[in-house]
């Protein structure tokens, strides 16, 4: 059951909706992480929040510009809040005790998903993390995510397999991470994030062969840009 908490903080859009950002709060609890998103104080919200308990609360009509994405990049669109849905997911994250999201939640965020990517036509590879838009600012919603459990509904893009190591230098590595979409402005923070985005067993920054492999699968796949 979808639960009406209006937010204030919100503005016309300049932009189509082409991409779906998840976030997790950061906060202690769903119902803190709530009032701030309510509080025109806080000049931040989002179209919707999902509590631990699968609880979802619409803030913001999908028609216009919720204000999650702060400074952020993907694929050459900076003005992210205009062309993006933006979902927070309540957990504590790594600041107040990071915890794997319980299934009632999951369950809650792929129900919504599927409505979302009903009314709008958005490619699976632009369903991404607050990390991979801000990675220098921003580790939501983490490693402990769990983005194969959407992969396998089609709900986020096939998780890769690093079956060839492509052998690039770094410098073409962090090329083709720019090419998938990246902010590569800082090249380490690029990477960790998208090893918590494909590998989030191993999140230690360093360009190794199994990353080239990851990138590469990717690029490979008729999905990478679909």
């Amino acid at each position: 059951m979808m639960i009406e908490r209006p937010s204030p903080n919100h503005d016309a859009r300049s932009l189509p909706v082409s991409m779906l950002i998840l976030h997790y709060t950061g906060m202690k609890s769903a119902d803190a992480a709530l009032a701030w998103l309510t509080n025109p104080a806080a000049k931040v919200s989002a179209h919707y929040l999902i509590a631990e308990d699968g609880q979802t609360f619409a803030m913001v009509d999908e028609g216009r510009r919720a204000w999650h994405a702060g400074m952020s990049w993907w694929r050459t669109t900076t003005d992210i809040n205009s062309a993006s849905i933006g979902i927070e997911i309540a957990n504590p994250g790594h600041e107040w005790g990071y915890a794997p999201f319980p299934d009632e939640q999951m369950t809650a965020l792929e129900d919504l998903m599927r409505g979302i990517l009903g009314r709008h036509s958005i490619a699976r590879s632009n369903i991404v993390g607050h990390s991979n838009i801000a990675p220098r600012r921003k580790a939501d919603p983490g490693e402990l995510f769990p983005w194969a459990r959407l992969a396998a509904q089609g709900l986020a893009v096939p998780m890769p397999s690093a079956e060839i190591d492509p052998n690039w230098y770094d410098e073409g590595f962090i090329a083709a991470l720019g090419r998938y979409g990246y902010d590569v402005s800082w090249p380490k923070e690029a990477v960790i994030a998208f090893q918590r985005r494909f590998r989030p067993a191993n999140v230690s920054g360093e360009i190794d062969a199994e990353t080239r492999g990851l990138l590469f699968s990717l690029l490979r796949h008729p999905q990478a840009f679909a």
